[in-house]
């Protein structure tokens, strides 16, 4: 097992040429019981601007350009625009690994009046109020900021956290407009500039994200740990994006958590641990096929207990034999109903999302679990005589509602069934974590480099993207 697992980790770390080094990650004495705080990645302060409080210009390709202020970091970006109605919780939905590549447009009129918190970690070692250790998404745009803030927990504002994170952001546009617009023609890519004048000729440079593995971007490149010391469990994460409280979730419910590359043949390794967990993350799931073809090897293969969330709901899918559709606008709020069909009952749910399962196209052998009550999309499946599902929207819900965060506890009793009947078979079957490997593994993402813009991608162009991910 040992040398299935650490094997990936000790390559990424070869060629690991970041200021973040591996060994101060690394605990003296090796223990299963406690967890050791992870330490947060210093951020890069190369993207680091002073506050611009210049003209600002959101333009849609193709569409309006609204002129207001920037509140964030000097830099001009490109990306698709979706819009949020979520009302609070701006730190985590910015944070969420699934917005990377992503102009996010605020509903709500007034963001930042509860400023941003502190990176305090909790006693698992996990980011108290965040989603990932920097913020995701390419740029944000806001009818009205609130440059003083209140709270107890707030140790800077919007825009110098913004400014900090080299994203631009901006105020003082129409945001019904823009969603008006975006709700009749869709998601549509769009740029923000800072301190000059739009101009037309510029429409060629805007980048669509979705044609880029953006999951390549947001996934650790080597494996990391987290223990729990309140259980037996050992799950295996794949990690296409991973939101801090899905781990929490994980490991508050007694499940020691190995997480590894979004594309890490889990197959191979899956009989170490009494299940896989495939996480939420951003853009095309088509463009993960080597997770997809894992995955089925890995349902061929083995009986272990399997759930997905948003985009790994969607692998599940494909993987199952199932196809995905691009959704109009997608659903990305705190208070979306969805309908479990198994028990009759509606739960309020937190969503960000713009793929959906196509229903039509699942084999005979799944069926649809949960299906979204505003607009009819999928929002769940479930294999109908194996500890299989997925769901779309977030159990998790960071933030949001807690209705469904149930799906963790029925999931890691499928988990318990698994590991029992196991021991049947092989009575010294352990698949705890051993104090060698917990020794060995990381305690944060490896590799990962916080968003530049979509902008900036495309100016890397594939032989950048080679290098930056050897240097990772």
């Amino acid at each position: 097992m040992l040398s299935h697992i650490v094997k990936p980790a000790r390559s990424g770390l070869a060629n690991f040429k970041r200021p973040l080094t591996f060994t101060k990650h690394l605990r003296a004495f090796a223990t299963v019981d406690g967890n050791t705080p992870r330490v947060q990645p210093t951020p890069s302060r190369k993207r680091a601007t002073p506050i611009s409080h210049d003209r600002a210009t959101f333009t849609i390709r193709d569409g309006p350009i609204f002129n207001g202020k920037s509140f964030g970091a000097k830099s001009n970006i490109s990306g698709e625009a979706v819009f949020t109605t979520s009302l609070v919780g701006y730190p985590e939905s910015l944070t969420d690994p699934s917005y990377r590549g992503q102009i996010l447009v605020f509903t709500q009129p007034l963001i930042g009046n509860y400023g941003i918190p502190s990176a305090d970690r909790d006693e698992n070692g996990l980011l108290r109020y965040f989603e990932s250790p920097n913020l995701q998404a390419a740029g944000v745009v806001v009818a009205d900021v609130a440059e003083q803030y209140s709270h107890w927990t707030a140790v800077k504002s919007l825009g110098e956290w913004c400014a900090e994170e080299g994203v631009p952001a901006v105020s003082g546009v129409d945001t019904r407009a823009i969603v008006t617009y975006l709700r009749e023609q869709g998601s549509s890519l769009a740029r923000i500039t800072i301190g000059e004048e739009y101009d037309a000729d510029q429409d060629e440079a805007f980048v669509d994200p979705e044609q880029i593995n953006l999951v390549r971007k947001v996934s650790t490149k080597a494996p990391f740990h987290v223990s729990s010391g309140s259980g037996d469990f050992h799950v295996a994460v794949l990690d296409c994006g991973v939101k801090e409280n899905i781990l929490r979730s994980l490991v508050g419910r007694g499940a020691s958590v190995t997480a590894f590359p979004y594309d890490y043949p889990i197959h191979k390794v899956a009989h170490h641990f009494d299940g896989v967990f495939l996480s939420n993350g951003p853009g095309d799931p088509t463009h993960c096929q080597d997770t997809v073809y894992h995955l089925q090897r890995l349902m061929e293969t083995s009986q272990v207990p399997i759930m997905g969330i948003c985009l790994g709901h969607q692998l599940l899918a494909l993987a199952a034999g199932a196809r995905t559709i691009k959704l109009k606008y997608g659903n990305r709020a705190h208070n979306i109903p969805a309908l479990d069909l198994t028990t009759g009952r509606c739960h309020i749910t937190s969503q960000n999302h713009g793929y959906a399962v196509d229903t039509s196209t699942l084999p005979s052998d799944w069926k649809e679990y949960f299906v979204n009550l505003n607009d009819s999309s999928n929002e769940g499946i479930i294999h109908k005589s194996r500890p299989i599902f997925g769901t779309q929207f977030h159990p998790e819900a960071r933030g949001g509602p807690l209705d469904s965060s149930y799906l963790f506890d029925t999931y890691l009793e499928s988990v318990a069934r698994y590991k029992k009947s196991q021991a049947m078979f092989q009575p010294n079957r352990d698949n705890r974590p051993s104090p060698l490997l917990v020794d060995l593994l990381a305690k944060e993402r490896v590799g990962v480099v916080p968003t530049t813009g979509m902008e900036n991608l495309l100016r890397m162009g594939a032989a950048g993207e080679e290098a930056a991910a050897r240097a990772a």
